[in-house]
């Protein structure tokens, strides 16, 4: 017992604060959003409350198990993650969501197998690349390392969901390079990447060049996906510096603004909370992956650092994409803000992968038996 409370008082409680005052904003924005003020309907609120309790129980269970007696299992891990993306092809339980075929179905809820998938490649992949440190300095020590990551990145393509694919590639970037990543093989691939492009956007589905196409014309309607960026702008740009209020915002209470309870969520924040809101928001998000990052310089091995590490560019990725298409600087995705956006599915990887980080941080000392 007093291990556990030894243990219990390693935890980073302003990472958890954090979350639960990001959380709050997101439950306020949410609540405008869905128009409560109207429609009298408190469902989504109710789920994302109900997301946020189960994520806390689940952080409780993952708190249990020292994430080393995770990492022992790592291979049987990595089955099981290309097993839940080959799930969403059996017929009656896989279905269709925007063109993609990412979601099984669970009785009344559809939920998205790459989401967990996330957590699973993460714990899997660090372990993968634990005894690897400083020894990835040639394009032939990568080769082990692309065909572990390979499968899933094809399977998530294939789906196809590039939005998630690319929440991958950052995760696989962070944890390689971490590792020991040396910076020619790093600047090789970047020119290797550009250089790719051209042949990749070829190989991409009809909607996804699309969204790619609208990107490349800012501010021109004809391309489908810049309705949606051009009236997330005009709402940030009308909040100006304090905002219009809550449920006052025209953009979003007169519909203008598409998925605002989603993708588009920072909009309704720029325009009900204003630039100020927008602020608050950001140093919230910046203080939450610099104490994660604190963790990950604190754990008591490199396998503590790799999952850290992982779920840090995870994190980052999904905070500069949803913001940044919202302003207009990053192509449209659908990638959602983490403890912002509404959706279950989503809150609830979030918070199980935030367990992971307490995980590590609880267990950063050694405890004296």
């Amino acid at each position: 017992m007093n291990v556990q409370i030894k243990m219990f008082k390693n935890i980073d409680w302003i990472l958890v604060f954090t979350v639960i005052c990001i959380f709050i904003i997101g439950m306020i924005v949410i609540s405008s959003a869905t128009h409560v003020n109207d429609s009298g309907s408190f469902r989504q609120l109710q789920v994302q409350a109900i997301s946020f309790v189960i994520g806390i129980v689940i952080i409780s269970f993952i708190l249990l198990v020292d994430y080393n007696k995770l990492g022992k299992y790592y291979k049987q891990i990595y089955i099981l993650n290309i097993l839940l993306l080959l799930a969403v092809y059996i017929p009656g339980l896989g279905v269709s969501h925007a063109g993609a075929r990412s979601w099984i179905k669970l009785g009344p809820i559809d939920f998205q197998t790459s989401e967990i998938v996330k957590l699973g490649f993460i714990i899997s992949f660090a372990k993968f690349l634990e005894d690897k440190k400083d020894k990835l300095n040639t394009f032939k020590d990568l080769i082990p390392v692309i065909i572990y990551a390979g499968p899933i990145l094809l399977l998530i393509l294939k789906q196809p969901d590039l939005g998630t694919a690319i929440v991958f590639m950052s995760i696989i970037f962070g944890m390689t390079f971490i590792t020991g990543l040396n910076a020619k093989i790093i600047g090789y691939g970047g020119l290797g990447a550009v250089f790719c492009i051209p042949i990749i956007y070829k190989f991409l589905k009809p909607h996804q060049r699309v969204r790619i196409d609208a990107f490349l014309h800012p501010g021109d309607p004809k391309y489908e996906g810049n309705f949606q960026v051009i009236q997330s702008m005009i709402a940030i740009g009308s909040g100006k510096i304090f905002g219009k209020g809550l449920f006052k915002g025209t953009q979003n209470q007169y519909n203008f603004l598409p998925v605002q309870e989603t993708d588009f969520i920072f909009a309704v924040l720029g325009e009900e909370f204003g630039l100020l809101g927008g602020i608050v928001l950001v140093l919230l998000f910046l203080l939450f992956l610099v104490r994660i990052l604190k963790i990950a310089k604190n754990a008591k091995d490199f396998y503590g650092s790799l999952i850290t590490v992982g779920v840090l560019f995870m994190f980052l990725y999904q905070i500069v994409q949803n913001i940044g298409m919202a302003i207009g600087l990053m192509p449209v995705t659908g990638v959602t803000l983490p403890f912002v956006s509404y959706g279950g599915s989503s809150l609830v990887t979030s918070m199980m992968a935030l367990g992971l980080i307490l995980n590590v941080s609880m267990r950063r000392k050694k405890i004296n038996f």
